[in-house]
């Protein structure tokens, strides 16, 4: 998913208001592009609220645009949530030096339900990586919508935040109990210092005799040191099935003769990972 030409996104969310709506739409935006005016920018985007009732939902029917059809249908995108992302696209579009910091001032000052909104379809907007402060300041809040907003079926983390980034949002995601497979690339976002941090994590849970999420193990595949091994070997040895494939998982998508060898020792479990009969989507976590 990458930036969306504001044609495409007119298209959209004009298809489910009236005229009248439209024709002031539009002739806010002519006045706010005309003059550079921060002022009108900033009034015509509160006054949209009182415009357009929030509980619309787009209307994505015929839709050529398969990916966007997809993320927006997931995401419960609205008009209003659109309309406003189809404002600052086009103000951007137009006169981005001008108007970045100025939308980058409206994210700053939203309120929650706005503040959902930009995180959510950060990756519609013109050069989105402008706005990874807002991206990775949301990975501080305690306010779950806020958070999920930016984690959940978000495609911006994984295009643009670094390793640190990343680490902190899937586990602030684990450590809030959150659905971790609704966070998007997380094999392709794996990394060294995300497994060794799993592991801690996970020797301080069995210490304290509490579960550990069974999807929380999934980046730790391709980075089986000894001591992961380790882990693994308890997963593969426990007398929960779940955690089994767990295992297994992880041992499979390994390269090391090491994992290999364990997972081995589970013909039946090794069997069902090359066959697809267990895997990350129809791994069932209670």
């Amino acid at each position: 998913m990458t930036f969306t030409d504001t044609k495409e996104l007119k298209s959209i969310v004009y298809k489910t208001l009236n005229d009248s709506t439209i024709d002031w739409i539009e002739e806010k935006m002519d006045i706010i592009i005309a003059n550079d005016s921060a002022k009108d920018l900033y009034l015509t985007y509160s006054l949209l609220s009182h415009k357009i009732n929030s509980d619309i939902l787009l209307d994505l029917e015929n839709l050529d645009n398969d990916s966007l059809s997809q993320y927006l249908s997931i995401q419960k995108a609205s008009t209003l949530q659109m309309v406003r992302i189809y404002l600052l696209s086009s103000v951007l579009e137009e006169n981005g030096e001008y108007f970045q910091p100025k939308v980058a001032n409206l994210i700053q000052v939203a309120d929650t339900g706005e503040l959902e909104t930009f995180l959510k379809f950060l990756i519609l907007l013109p050069n989105p990586e402008n706005y990874k402060q807002a991206a990775v300041e949301a990975l501080r809040t305690n306010i779950t919508r806020v958070f999920d907003a930016i984690s959940a079926y978000n495609p911006y983390p994984s295009a643009y935040f670094d390793d640190q980034q990343w680490n902190q949002m899937y586990l602030k995601a684990a450590f809030m109990q959150q659905d971790l497979s609704r966070i998007l690339d997380i094999d392709k976002r794996a990394n060294a210092d995300l497994a060794r941090i799993i592991s801690d994590y996970a020797h301080e849970r069995w210490a304290a005799s509490r579960d550990v999420d069974p999807y929380f193990w999934r980046p730790v595949g391709g980075f089986l040191d000894d001591s992961l091994l380790k882990d693994m070997k308890r997963l593969l040895q426990s007398d929960n099935p779940v955690e089994n494939a767990v295992g297994a998982l992880c041992c499979f998508r390994s390269d090391t003769s090491k994992a290999k060898a364990l997972l081995n020792e589970y013909p039946d479990l090794r069997e069902a990972a090359a066959q697809g009969k267990i895997n990350w989507s129809n791994l069932k976590v209670d």
